[in-house]
């Protein structure tokens, strides 16, 4: 039995693996990011090309990214007047990004992707009161300057690659004294427009698989819905850990495709 779209056939069995590969991706990558972690595998091991895998990925993730911004905007979770200087560096950071990927192979950076996520890690583990309270001292110029950097690099960084860039914006914002629920907010704010920005040109360049994106997105949006509200109302502690168990598998995944173990 076959499921026919866009000139496309999905197998009920691969439909299935998808529409559950969705769901979770959505699911995890409200809370703490690395959703990709999840729904790249998910295509490739249903059959894509790697080129195709992830343009169909990025169409994806957006749907679930436009859920996820809302929740948290909608909550009052998001520092809207600082997404209006950040915004403008993550679209040119993700279009000079999703440029490059056209042209060349992620596989260099591959360990330092591994070594940021490790250090990411440490960071969070280690000071215990990251994210706990909102610190924030405000628009400083030093505040703006470094959110203007990061949200450019960590842009350019996700139309590039993409593993893992939720989880980077997250404790990049609470490392400036956001608490995890609102540097989450913010995440997801910049998150939808590298999204949407890589979405628009992989939509030109012709490399993405609809019968698979459409299916996996429609999971994306509804598994992004359930995963913001419980973020939203579980707070910063649930967050954390989250995050931690999160980032310790984009580690463990990285790294085994890097060595060539899976």
């Amino acid at each position: 039995m076959e499921v026919q779209f866009f000139h496309a056939s999905l197998s009920v069995g691969v439909l299935i693996f998808i529409m559950a590969g969705g769901f979770l991706a959505g699911f995890v990558d409200s809370i703490a990011g690395g959703g990709g972690l999840v729904s790249l595998p998910v295509l490739m091991a249903a059959g894509l090309p790697p080129h195709l895998a992830l343009g169909t990925n990025k169409f994806s993730a957006t749907f679930g990214a436009v859920m996820s911004a809302w929740q948290f905007f909608k909550a009052g979770k998001v520092d809207r007047h600082l997404m209006k200087r950040a915004l403008p560096c993550t679209f040119i950071g993700a279009v000079l990004g999703c440029l490059v990927m056209l042209h060349m192979s992620a596989e260099w950076l591959q360990p330092l992707i591994i070594l940021s996520l490790m250090a990411a890690a440490v960071v969070v583990f280690t000071r215990r009161n990251l994210g706990s309270v909102n610190t924030y001292a405000g628009e400083t110029g030093r505040n703006l300057i470094l959110t203007a950097l990061f949200a450019g690099a960590i842009g350019f960084y996700d139309g590039f690659a993409g593993p893992g860039t939720g989880t980077f914006l997250i404790v990049a914002f609470a490392a400036l004294g956001f608490d995890f629920v609102t540097a989450a907010g913010n995440a997801k704010m910049l998150n939808l427009m590298s999204n949407i920005t890589a979405f628009v040109i992989l939509v030109w360049s012709g490399t993405i698989l609809y019968v698979y994106g459409v299916v996996m997105a429609l999971c994306i949006f509804t598994g992004a819905f359930f995963g913001s509200r419980l973020a939203i109302r579980r707070g910063t502690g649930f967050v954390r850990v989250v995050m931690l168990v999160v980032t310790a598998a984009l580690i463990g995944k990285l790294g085994l495709s890097y060595f060539g173990i899976l």
